[in-house]
């Protein structure tokens, strides 16, 4: 689920917070950099889980509806019950995998929540695509798999009460949430009807590698800061620390860092990646003043003999 340019991301806020706070507890900042990412697929299984409290929602609104004399605007639908027996859904909702991990994750879904619930199934209900779904007759695995998306992309992704709730829960949910939305509608679109119930409990690493990368890329571009902030100030004599922003200090840290201590990842890739960082998270001129500063530097560590690379690099 985690990429590798992700992983960079939260080394950067951790040592972001670092500044910030004055905080130089190395092992507390580890810590909070391994949370961090954990609290990462936590926020993947709790959108599963509000998927999963939306269809138990249409159920209780289904049953309701059953009891009631007066005509509803459900009557014209030829089966009431169609979002509540699509497929996909059922898929979550009987998922006996995920009911572990939440259990075992001590994850407790929307109960304390239900509000957001209500504000999302209100807005499905109300909208075309819901419309368009339960008055056509009939269905296929495929169409209830692109409703789920649809409704997903166009609904539940965009909306800005479910955004403020993850951003007031955890701060580093903010940039995790569209990451985690991508990641679920690609898993969306590639379920199938046979697929096992493990289908949604993805990695959320590629491998061990990719922590060890990010506790060390963290742990060494704090342990090397002085250093590190030397070369930056001698390739920039005319600038005064203050006028660099505090994201571009930090990216460039880490970037030499990782020139000089990961000799796997070519030095163009390393680059790139903090570019890119940079047009996302800092200034409009980010990426041009570090790119700058980096190829100078790449060209005097290869000169004298700093850039000892080697075997295949990895994103």
């Amino acid at each position: 689920m985690l990429t590798r340019r992700q992983l960079r991301v939260k080394v950067m806020q951790c040592i972001y917070a670092i500044t910030q706070s004055r905080e130089d507890s190395l092992d507390k900042q580890e810590k909070f950099l391994r949370l961090s990412i954990e609290n990462t697929y936590t926020l993947y299984l709790l959108m599963l889980c509000l998927l999963r409290e939306l269809h138990t929602m249409a159920l209780h609104h289904v049953e309701h509806d059953s009891k009631k004399y007066m005509a509803s605007a459900s009557d014209e639908f030829p089966d009431k019950k169609k979002f509540v027996h699509n497929r996909l859904l059922l898929q979550l909702v009987e998922n006996p995998s995920l009911d572990e991990e939440l259990k075992r994750r001590k994850i407790k879904g929307w109960y304390l929540n239900e509000d957001y619930v209500k504000i999302v199934f209100k807005e499905i209900v109300s909208s075309r695509l819901y419309a368009s779904y339960m008055k056509k007759e009939g269905n296929s695995y495929g169409d209830d798999k692109n409703l789920i998306i649809d409704l997903f992309r166009e609904v539940i992704a965009p909306n800005e009460k479910l955004y403020e709730f993850f951003e007031d829960d955890k701060l580093t949910w903010v940039d995790d949430i569209p990451l985690v939305n991508t990641f679920i509608l690609k898993q969306l679109k590639s379920v199938q009807q046979d697929h096992s119930p493990g289908y949604f409990l993805p990695r959320l690493l590629k491998d061990e590698e990719d922590m060890e990368f990010a506790g060390k890329l963290l742990s060494k571009t704090l342990l090397q800061n002085k250093v590190l902030e030397d070369e930056i100030q001698a390739k920039t004599p005319n600038w005064d620390r203050d006028r660099i922003a505090d994201i571009d200090s930090i990216l460039l840290k880490m970037a030499i860092c990782e020139l000089l201590n990961f000799p796997s990842i070519p030095e163009r890739v390393s680059i790139n990646e903090y570019l890119e960082i940079a047009k996302e998270y800092s200034t409009p001129k980010s990426s041009i003043f570090i790119n700058g500063i980096l190829d100078k530097l790449v060209k005097e560590y290869r000169s004298d003999g700093k850039l000892k690379k080697a075997g295949r690099g990895l994103l």
